[in-house]
């Protein structure tokens, strides 16, 4: 890989190596963020600012040349790594023939085959529709237009802690104030939140069976199965705090549902796409979903969403119903293609389970040695620690915080999340090499250390 010249900084081939040569942010860094306080809106936030260079695999370098080990994937998104070579070349194959025409006034075969291709992984064996979109925001709005549309019902269930997304109808769905719907309301109507499994703060005993039970008997007494046109649920919770349910919740959820007449959503935005060491996070328990919400990670760094159900459900929408200038645009599709071939090439799913044994051999002797971890808990490579005040329940963001900010502080990217602001996640590029995989999680290692005994930061 020849060298090139990003903003001003003479790069190489990028080391799979952490290497820090400034303080961090640099002055370079520092000297575009001052520029951006001028330009860009100040409700746009960044947890981290350092401005990227370059990035390949899992390093990603700023304008100053420091090279940092990225476990947040960008949220989830190059799970395949950055810059992948498959996906860049597929990029610029497709944006050298056609960029855009849209798909609903003149088609192309990219769309068709990310449709084909979705309609083969996505959970179950009967007859399967998509429709592509840009976000996964996008991507929910449509799944419930579908639901309300088939169904003639108008009532949507979510969960406690659920994040759904920031357009109207998803602020409505997610269950975090600030910073999601802070005095951003009126909201979509005719949205009903019940209680989710979260084992680490359910009563002691509570089985997945259980949990069920207590969110089905609240949608039957509060809105009546009749009225309900779909359940939408994240099998495992992203920005809720990766709060994976016990297992018997998501398979009593999908059963009442089907028994019920009520669609059947899940939401693998975060969780899609060999991140939890399956597929999807529904095939851990075979569940079926009646539609299933991707993005994220489908496309390698592409803007590109889809909805993938049932075909009387997808086919039950008239002519023109759904569609949008941009959703399935040709650039986004043949990435999305390349991606996925990435995941079947390189066993993504298999270094997904590894990456979850190793940063769970990590975190267990961590959390024996400190009593503010109060829970660990995921999926393959999606895992992640609640800080609480030690001998409570109680969370404790602060120290969360302090921890992040020190791993920032050493360039290793990670990212808090949580209803309380008291998770860290671990999302690293699943492909990740082991002796970086093990860097990163030394750095991790040794901030939790010096904030958890009380040390200054």
């Amino acid at each position: 890989m020849p060298s090139t010249t990003l903003l001003g900084v003479q790069t190489d081939p990028i080391k799979q190596q952490r290497n820090l040569v400034t303080e961090l942010p640099g002055p370079k860094s520092r000297a575009l963020d001052r520029r951006r306080s001028a330009a860009v809106a100040h409700g746009v936030s960044s947890s981290f600012p350092v401005y990227v260079a370059e990035a390949s695999g899992a390093i990603v370098v700023d304008v100053d040349g420091n090279a940092l080990i990225d476990l947040g994937s960008g949220i989830a998104v190059v799970s395949v790594g950055h810059g992948a070579p498959r996906v860049v070349e597929a990029v610029q194959s497709q944006v050298e023939r056609f960029s855009h025409t849209c798909f609903m006034v003149t088609p192309y075969a990219p769309y068709v085959e990310v449709c084909e291709t979705l309609n083969e992984l996505s959970p179950g064996d009967h007859a399967k529709r998509t429709a592509l979109f840009n976000s996964g925001a996008e991507a929910v709005e449509n799944a419930v237009k579908i639901a309300r549309h088939v169904t003639g019902r108008q009532a949507v269930v979510v969960f406690d802690h659920a994040y759904h997304g920031r357009t109207n109808l998803t602020m409505a769905l997610t269950a975090k104030n600030m910073p999601y719907r802070d005095k951003f309301g009126p909201f979509a109507p005719e949205v009903y939140r019940v209680p989710m499994s979260y084992p680490y703060r359910d009563p002691d005993g509570m089985t997945g069976e259980q949990a069920a039970t207590r969110a089905i008997e609240q949608i039957e007494r509060q809105v009546g199965a009749d009225n309900v046109a779909c359940v939408l649920i994240e099998p495992i919770q992203g920005e809720g705090g990766f709060v994976v349910p016990a297992p018997g919740f998501l398979p009593a959820i999908a059963a009442w549902s089907r028994e019920s007449g009520v669609v059947f959503a899940a939401d693998e935005i975060q969780t899609g796409f060999c991140r939890t060491g399956d597929w999807f996070a529904c095939d851990a328990e075979g569940v079926v979903p009646d539609l299933l919400t991707t993005a994220k990670a489908l496309a390698g760094g592409m803007p590109l969403a889809a909805v993938t159900g049932r075909a009387d459900l997808m086919d039950g929408v008239h002519a023109g119903g759904l569609g949008g200038t941009y959703g399935g645009n040709p650039v986004a599709c043949a990435a999305a293609l390349a991606s996925i071939e990435t995941m079947k090439h390189e066993d993504l799913i298999g270094a997904a389970r590894s990456i979850g044994a190793a940063v769970e051999q990590v975190l267990r002797p961590l959390q024996a040695a400190h009593p503010a971890i109060g829970d660990i808990r995921g999926r393959g490579a999606m895992m992640a620690m609640e800080i609480v005040r030690p001998g409570t329940t109680e969370p404790d963001p602060v120290a969360t915080r302090r921890i992040v900010h020190a791993c920032h502080q050493a360039g290793v990217v990670v990212l808090s999340c949580g209803s309380y602001g008291n998770v860290i996640r671990l999302l690293p590029p699943l492909v990740i090499d082991d002796a970086l995989l093990v860097d990163g999680l030394d750095v991790l290692t040794g901030a939790i250390t010096e904030v958890l005994a009380g040390a200054a930061i």
